[in-house]
Protein backbone atom coordinates (compact mmCIF):
# COMPACT_ATOMS: atom_id res chain seq x y z
CA UNK A 1 0.00 0.00 0.00
CA UNK A 2 1.34 3.22 -1.04
CA UNK A 3 1.90 5.86 2.22
CA UNK A 4 0.61 9.16 1.69
CA UNK A 5 1.63 11.72 4.54
CA UNK A 6 -0.08 14.60 4.30
CA UNK A 7 1.48 16.33 7.94
CA UNK A 8 3.72 18.92 6.74
CA UNK A 9 5.84 18.55 9.80
CA UNK A 10 7.43 15.07 7.36
CA UNK A 11 9.37 17.55 5.40
CA UNK A 12 10.94 19.97 7.96
CA UNK A 13 14.83 19.77 8.33
CA UNK A 14 14.37 18.46 12.04
CA UNK A 15 17.95 16.14 12.47
CA UNK A 16 21.39 17.19 12.03
CA UNK A 17 23.69 14.15 10.37
CA UNK A 18 25.36 13.11 13.72
CA UNK A 19 21.58 12.95 15.08
CA UNK A 20 20.30 11.28 12.85
CA UNK A 21 23.52 8.89 12.36
CA UNK A 22 23.23 7.87 16.66
CA UNK A 23 19.20 7.65 15.82
CA UNK A 24 20.07 4.77 12.58
CA UNK A 25 22.91 3.35 14.20
CA UNK A 26 24.99 4.24 11.24
CA UNK A 27 28.29 5.63 10.69
CA UNK A 28 28.29 8.96 9.87
CA UNK A 29 30.21 8.82 7.12
CA UNK A 30 28.00 6.03 5.30
CA UNK A 31 24.75 8.51 6.23
CA UNK A 32 26.67 11.56 4.77
CA UNK A 33 27.24 9.83 1.21
CA UNK A 34 23.51 8.47 1.49
CA UNK A 35 22.41 11.54 1.74
CA UNK A 36 24.64 14.49 0.02
CA UNK A 37 26.90 12.19 -2.17
CA UNK A 38 30.17 12.45 -3.19
CA UNK A 39 31.73 14.00 -6.45
CA UNK A 40 30.92 12.21 -9.05
CA UNK A 41 28.47 10.49 -7.29
CA UNK A 42 25.34 11.79 -6.43
CA UNK A 43 23.27 11.18 -3.33
CA UNK A 44 20.84 8.68 -3.06
CA UNK A 45 17.96 10.56 -1.12
CA UNK A 46 16.59 14.51 -1.37
CA UNK A 47 17.39 16.07 1.78
CA UNK A 48 15.51 18.57 3.70
CA UNK A 49 17.96 21.15 3.78
CA UNK A 50 21.65 21.63 2.28
CA UNK A 51 22.49 24.17 4.25
CA UNK A 52 22.19 23.65 6.83
CA UNK A 53 22.77 19.67 6.53
CA UNK A 54 19.76 18.18 7.82
CA UNK A 55 17.30 15.38 7.11
CA UNK A 56 13.48 15.14 7.68
CA UNK A 57 11.48 12.70 9.16
CA UNK A 58 11.17 11.18 5.92
CA UNK A 59 15.04 10.78 5.00
CA UNK A 60 15.04 9.37 8.40
CA UNK A 61 13.25 6.76 7.31
CA UNK A 62 14.55 6.55 4.23
CA UNK A 63 17.82 5.93 5.32
CA UNK A 64 16.45 3.61 7.65
CA UNK A 65 15.47 1.77 4.25
CA UNK A 66 19.09 2.11 3.55
CA UNK A 67 20.78 0.59 6.32
CA UNK A 68 17.86 -2.60 6.09
CA UNK A 69 18.86 -3.07 2.78
CA UNK A 70 22.47 -3.06 2.85
CA UNK A 71 22.69 -4.95 5.94
CA UNK A 72 19.58 -7.12 6.06
CA UNK A 73 19.84 -8.01 2.21
CA UNK A 74 23.49 -7.40 1.69
CA UNK A 75 22.21 -5.07 -1.58
CA UNK A 76 25.24 -3.10 -3.26
CA UNK A 77 24.56 0.70 -3.39
CA UNK A 78 24.15 1.01 -7.06
CA UNK A 79 21.16 -1.02 -7.23
CA UNK A 80 19.70 0.42 -4.65
CA UNK A 81 20.52 3.82 -6.89
CA UNK A 82 19.19 2.98 -10.00
CA UNK A 83 15.94 1.93 -8.31
CA UNK A 84 15.47 4.69 -6.89
CA UNK A 85 16.17 6.62 -9.96
CA UNK A 86 13.52 4.21 -12.00
CA UNK A 87 11.43 5.55 -9.57
CA UNK A 88 12.00 8.94 -9.38
CA UNK A 89 11.08 9.05 -13.19
CA UNK A 90 8.40 6.73 -13.38
CA UNK A 91 6.48 8.13 -10.56
CA UNK A 92 5.51 11.04 -8.01
CA UNK A 93 7.02 9.71 -5.37
CA UNK A 94 9.44 12.12 -3.31
CA UNK A 95 10.27 9.37 -1.14
CA UNK A 96 10.73 6.76 -3.22
CA UNK A 97 12.15 3.84 -0.45
CA UNK A 98 9.65 4.66 1.36
CA UNK A 99 6.62 5.89 -0.15
CA UNK A 100 6.19 2.26 -1.70
CA UNK A 101 6.62 -1.07 -0.21
CA UNK A 102 9.69 -2.95 -1.85
CA UNK A 103 10.57 -5.86 -2.12
CA UNK A 104 14.17 -7.59 -3.32
CA UNK A 105 14.93 -10.91 -4.39
CA UNK A 106 18.32 -10.61 -2.45
CA UNK A 107 20.19 -9.69 -5.91
CA UNK A 108 17.78 -6.42 -6.92
CA UNK A 109 15.18 -4.01 -5.83
CA UNK A 110 11.58 -5.22 -7.20
CA UNK A 111 8.13 -3.09 -6.91
CA UNK A 112 4.65 -4.46 -7.51
CA UNK A 113 2.72 -3.37 -10.05
CA UNK A 114 -0.86 -4.95 -9.72
CA UNK A 115 0.12 -8.58 -10.28
CA UNK A 116 3.54 -8.52 -11.41
CA UNK A 117 7.28 -7.59 -10.30
CA UNK A 118 9.24 -4.91 -12.03
CA UNK A 119 12.64 -4.98 -11.42
CA UNK A 120 13.86 -1.50 -10.99
CA UNK A 121 17.42 -2.50 -10.51
CA UNK A 122 17.37 -3.14 -13.75
CA UNK A 123 15.43 -0.36 -15.98
CA UNK A 124 11.81 -1.87 -15.60
CA UNK A 125 12.12 -5.77 -16.71
CA UNK A 126 9.91 -7.88 -15.40
CA UNK A 127 10.73 -10.56 -13.05
CA UNK A 128 9.08 -13.60 -11.24
CA UNK A 129 11.40 -14.71 -8.36
CA UNK A 130 10.88 -15.82 -4.81
CA UNK A 131 10.78 -12.50 -2.88
CA UNK A 132 11.31 -11.41 0.58
CA UNK A 133 9.49 -8.19 1.46
CA UNK A 134 11.27 -5.19 2.69
CA UNK A 135 11.96 -4.63 5.90
CA UNK A 136 9.15 -1.99 6.69
CA UNK A 137 7.88 -3.42 10.10
CA UNK A 138 9.99 -0.86 12.36
CA UNK A 139 7.42 1.78 10.26
CA UNK A 140 3.74 2.40 11.03
CA UNK A 141 1.19 3.96 9.44
CA UNK A 142 -2.18 4.74 10.49
CA UNK A 143 -4.91 7.48 10.22
CA UNK A 144 -2.36 9.64 8.45
CA UNK A 145 0.41 9.39 11.27
CA UNK A 146 3.84 8.21 10.50
CA UNK A 147 5.62 6.21 13.58
CA UNK A 148 9.54 5.30 13.53
CA UNK A 149 10.22 2.51 16.55
CA UNK A 150 14.30 2.45 15.71
CA UNK A 151 16.41 -0.27 16.87
CA UNK A 152 17.95 -0.07 20.15
CA UNK A 153 20.11 -3.39 20.66
CA UNK A 154 20.29 -4.86 17.39
CA UNK A 155 18.77 -4.13 13.47
CA UNK A 156 16.93 -7.97 14.39
CA UNK A 157 12.67 -8.69 13.99
CA UNK A 158 12.58 -9.61 17.56
CA UNK A 159 13.51 -6.18 18.97
CA UNK A 160 10.65 -4.61 20.85
CA UNK A 161 9.45 -1.40 19.94
CA UNK A 162 9.36 0.56 22.66
CA UNK A 163 11.21 3.65 21.62
CA UNK A 164 9.42 5.72 19.10
CA UNK A 165 10.30 8.31 16.49
CA UNK A 166 7.82 10.86 15.45
CA UNK A 167 7.38 14.27 14.20
CA UNK A 168 3.79 14.54 15.98
CA UNK A 169 5.67 14.34 19.56
CA UNK A 170 8.19 15.25 21.54
CA UNK A 171 9.04 17.72 18.38
CA UNK A 172 10.44 14.70 16.70
CA UNK A 173 12.54 13.67 19.01
CA UNK A 174 12.81 10.04 20.86
CA UNK A 175 10.22 9.26 23.25
CA UNK A 176 9.13 6.39 24.99
CA UNK A 177 6.34 4.32 23.05
CA UNK A 178 2.89 5.02 24.23
CA UNK A 179 3.94 8.11 25.95
CA UNK A 180 5.17 11.64 24.77
CA UNK A 181 8.07 11.12 27.50
CA UNK A 182 11.23 12.02 26.36
CA UNK A 183 14.02 9.47 26.66
CA UNK A 184 16.60 12.33 27.22
CA UNK A 185 14.90 13.18 30.17
CA UNK A 186 14.21 9.40 31.77
CA UNK A 187 17.83 9.00 31.61
CA UNK A 188 19.39 12.97 32.87
CA UNK A 189 16.67 11.68 35.54
CA UNK A 190 18.48 7.90 35.90
CA UNK A 191 22.13 9.51 35.66
CA UNK A 192 21.16 12.19 38.33
CA UNK A 193 20.77 8.95 40.89
CA UNK A 194 16.61 8.78 40.72
CA UNK A 195 16.24 4.73 40.80
CA UNK A 196 14.45 3.01 37.65
CA UNK A 197 11.55 1.62 40.25
CA UNK A 198 11.00 5.39 40.94
CA UNK A 199 10.78 6.67 37.42
CA UNK A 200 8.33 3.65 36.66
CA UNK A 201 6.02 4.78 39.29
CA UNK A 202 6.37 8.61 38.55
CA UNK A 203 5.50 8.34 34.75
CA UNK A 204 3.19 5.56 35.20
CA UNK A 205 5.52 2.83 33.04
CA UNK A 206 6.83 -0.57 33.11
CA UNK A 207 10.34 -0.51 34.85
CA UNK A 208 11.41 -2.24 30.99
CA UNK A 209 9.88 0.82 29.24
CA UNK A 210 12.42 2.99 31.70
CA UNK A 211 15.19 0.47 31.31
CA UNK A 212 14.99 0.77 27.89
CA UNK A 213 15.06 4.63 27.57
CA UNK A 214 17.92 4.30 29.23
CA UNK A 215 19.52 1.91 27.31
CA UNK A 216 18.23 3.89 23.90
CA UNK A 217 20.65 7.19 25.61
CA UNK A 218 23.38 5.41 27.00
CA UNK A 219 23.73 3.88 23.06
CA UNK A 220 23.66 7.29 22.03
CA UNK A 221 26.65 8.78 24.22
CA UNK A 222 28.52 5.63 23.60
CA UNK A 223 28.51 6.19 19.78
Amino acid sequence: MKLIAHDDRLGLPLYGLSEAALYLRVPIKTLEYWAFGRKPVSPVIRVASKQPRALSFMNLLECHMLASMKTLYDLRLPKIRRAVAHLNKTSGFKHPLIEEPLYTNRIDVLIKQIDKLVNLSRGGQLVIPEIVEAHLERVEYDKGVLRFYPFVRESSAAEPKLILISPSLGFGKPVIAGTGISTAVIASRFNARESVPDLAKEYGLKPEQIEEAIRWETRAVAA
